[in-house]
């Protein structure tokens, strides 16, 4: 019985020092992020990865002599962390640009729906073949994908409802994409060797 008394002060005690470190540091490091990271949602990112980072140093009992140093320290390493990683892949960043140096869209990629009966019958191949490669994929990363890809919301958005941090996110959608590519590279070059654009 005692035991669990002393866990839950120390846990109350862990707690009130988080919330005190939190309260006063976090103005000074949201401006050092900010400075550093030029998309404020990307900043606000990089804040809440330290401050979880901070959190879960404190419930392992890791311990930090100098806590603003060690603060500013951990988010040098989410910012650069943040460049390293490469920006989340769009399906349409497959297609590139085309000859004016335009994005294609995966609308660019399908045969064209006034070309003719046989360019129809390609493109509804292709999009029955993309759906069931969707289906196919595992729940976690479909999720993130349709998402995404084709409901349009933000993965801070997703992270924030879904409480699964950014990081995983990105890495379930890169998954995905590459999955998709890898399961839809047959039938689009059967198409297109067959002229089916």
């Amino acid at each position: 019985m005692d035991t669990t008394k002393n866990m839950e002060r120390m846990a109350r005690e862990q707690d009130r020092q988080v919330t005190e470190v939190v309260n006063r540091e976090e103005s000074r490091l949201r401006s050092f992020i900010r400075r550093r990271v030029p998309e404020a949602a990307d900043a606000e990112d990089v804040l809440q990865e330290v401050f979880h980072e901070l959190v879960e140093a404190n419930r392992l009992l890791v311990p930090i002599e100098h806590v603003t140093g060690w603060l500013f320290r951990v988010a040098r390493n989410r910012i650069t962390d943040l460049f390293r990683r490469k920006r989340p892949e769009r399906l349409d960043d497959v297609a590139g640009t085309n000859d004016e140096g335009e994005r294609l869209r995966i609308d660019d990629l399908l045969p064209s729906r006034v070309a003719g009966p046989e360019a129809r019958f390609a493109r509804s191949v292709l999009l029955e073949a993309l759906e069931e490669a969707i289906e196919e994929l595992p729940d976690d990363q479909r999720e993130v994908f349709v998402s995404h890809e084709i409901e349009g919301r933000s993965f801070k958005e997703m992270a924030e409802q879904s409480g699964v941090g950014v990081n995983t996110l990105l890495s379930r959608k890169r998954y995905a994409v590459l999955r998709l590519r890898e399961r839809l590279k047959d039938v689009y070059d059967a198409f297109r060797e067959a002229g089916g654009r």
